[in-house]
């Protein structure tokens, strides 16, 4: 790593884990620009989701009964 670079990091690394978490997001969204309307567009997918499973409409399906599933799935291969 050059020397430049692996000061930022050890600073980086000083900091308090709410400011590397800040730190990380700004890192990210310089590489992967935030596009608003995917954004809200997602958000409202995930909105009406929640409703979705408040409302009784539909029902979610346990954690534990997801993995088993998919661990069948990848023996099956």
């Amino acid at each position: 790593m050059p020397e430049l670079l692996e000061n930022v990091a050890d600073a980086a690394l000083s900091l308090p884990v709410e400011a590397r978490i800040g730190l990380v997001d700004k890192l990210l969204a310089s590489l992967n620009p935030v596009d608003r309307e995917i954004d809200a567009a997602w958000g409202a997918v995930a909105e009406r989701r929640l409703d979705d499973l408040r409302s009784g409409r539909v029902k979610g399906i346990p954690a534990e009964e997801v993995f088993a599933e998919t661990r069948k799935r990848k023996h099956r291969l």
